[in-house]
């Protein structure tokens, strides 16, 4: 469980050290857009009020979706502790934590999600903005359905 903690953690404080970066040094608030390697890396300002890709960003679920993070969380690392399971699952999990921790405390703060990355490439414009935090949530749910479970038994 160490190495979830140790996961969770430096993923929460990179996202949350990109965020404050873009957030007040850069005012990414204020300019919107800056081209890093256009047009393959870019930070466009996106305020995700809503779930991926910004879904039911109209309704206001700014607690629900808190809360469902928290509960997700909570389960990953109950289920991660009284499994057998091996470092890279426990690493997985704790990004999966740590990036949902971050965007939580964005809803908290912010009341939204603070989205700054933007990748296109090859005349296919993206219109979609993520952050770390998006990266290891991903980057985690699939390294436990990876790393989880008996590969012994038969489907």
């Amino acid at each position: 469980m160490r190495l979830t903690f140790w996961a969770g953690f430096w993923v929460f404080l990179l996202d949350q050290v990109t965020k404050y970066i873009v957030l007040y040094p850069l005012d990414l608030q204020t300019r919107l857009s800056i081209d890093l390697l256009p047009p393959f890396l870019n930070l466009r300002m996106a305020k995700n009020r809503g779930v991926n890709f910004g879904l039911f960003a109209d309704a206001d679920m700014r607690w629900v979706l808190i809360g469902i993070a928290i509960v997700i969380s909570a389960l990953v690392l109950y289920w991660v502790s009284k499994e057998k399971v091996g470092k890279w699952a426990y690493i997985s999990a704790g990004l999966l934590v740590g990036g949902a921790l971050g965007n939580v405390v964005d809803r908290i703060i912010y009341g939204w999600v603070a989205d700054f990355l933007n990748m296109s490439c090859c005349g296919i414009e993206n219109p979609y903005a993520f952050n770390v935090a998006d990266i290891a949530i991903f980057v985690g749910a699939m390294g436990l359905v990876a790393f989880t479970g008996d590969s012994k038994k038969s489907a």
